[in-house]
């Protein structure tokens, strides 16, 4: 913390899981370091962007609710993604919009009602000592985080933030964005993958035919999905990278989709990958959730997600 940093909130309750995240930290997966940053990159910006906030802000992702913060100062905020039934001063909050909180005042988050995680912006962002370049918690490698060390939130924590944090950032009006209904069947968009023609024909039409469930063999580093049982002729393979959405197959034919806080390499072939909000969407599902999933193009997922930048900037 320096001179450019003021406590914003205090930890009155610290919840299962919050974690502070930016964008992510890249450029040392070399290392075995993995990428962090958001879950639900679709929450995470949104929450950012209705504070006028840059792409890259560090928030706060809130997982399963559970927590509750004590303002130390006026700040204007706004909370995204899942609602986890947040209130303030006990009063439903509005989601999804910049809200005004004065100093005193707790803020709180609840059980899931749709969705798993939901993101708080302040406006200016938290602030926190960049580790590897980035202040994304990742809690398996011990990286960033608000002590640097990829620490959870406990009570009696302080959470800096910006000395602008309690007026919103830009002058003009707030966009409304659409909110996402978490609680149906997802429809997840995949890249097919190199050893994607080495699965069976069977494999693959049940792969993309017949409905798979969220195990709860779920975390930030990857999403168990349970069905048919899926079978290639690859028996091992020499590792590779990993990218973000990489759903892999053991040999128990149960896809694992990988997340942020993944392996930076892997051994197990795969159908493909996730696109980037295809993997934000999986991330919000709650175990038992059905999900599908849809075979897609680089053209249709590059141009799906330029379209969700674009909608960020109007």
């Amino acid at each position: 913390m320096n001179k450019y940093t003021v406590i914003g909130f205090r930890v009155d309750r610290a919840g299962p899981l919050a974690l502070l995240q930016d964008a992510g930290r890249f450029g040392v997966r070399r290392l075995g370091v993995t990428q962090g940053g958001p879950a639900d990159l679709h929450g995470w910006a949104w929450a950012n962007r209705l504070v006028g906030n840059a792409w890259g802000t560090p928030a706060l992702e809130v997982t399963f609710g559970g927590l509750a913060l004590v303002a130390e100062r006026d700040l204007s905020i706004a909370v995204a993604g899942a609602d986890l039934a947040a209130t303030l001063n006990g009063e439903p909050l509005a989601l999804w919009r910049p809200v005004s909180i004065k100093e005193g005042q707790t803020l709180a988050f609840g059980t899931p009602r749709n969705g798993l995680r939901a993101y708080l912006a302040v406006a200016g962002g938290f602030r926190a000592e960049p580790v590897l370049g980035s202040v994304s918690c990742v809690v398996r490698e011990g990286l960033g985080g608000f002590d640097g060390h990829g620490g959870k939130l406990a009570e009696g924590d302080r959470l800096a933030v910006s000395p602008e944090a309690g007026e919103r950032v830009g002058r003009e009006p707030a966009p409304t964005p659409e909110q996402p209904d978490y609680t149906g069947p997802a429809t997840l968009t995949l890249l097919p993958g190199a050893q994607v023609a080495d699965f069976t024909g069977s494999s693959l039409y049940a792969a993309f035919n017949r409905p798979w469930r969220v195990d709860d063999r779920a975390d930030r580093m990857g999403v168990r999905l349970t069905g048919p049982r899926l079978g290639c002729r690859i028996g091992s393979l020499i590792s590779e990278g990993i990218g973000l959405g990489a759903v892999q197959v053991p040999p128990d034919g149960q896809p694992i989709a990988l997340l942020n806080d993944r392996q930076t390499i892997g051994g197990y072939p795969r159908l493909g990958a996730l696109t980037p909000l295809a993997a934000s969407r999986l991330a919000q599902c709650l175990p038992g959730q059905e999900v599908r999933l849809v075979a897609t193009s680089s053209e249709r997922a590059l141009g799906d997600y330029r379209n969700f930048r674009r909608s960020l900037e109007q």
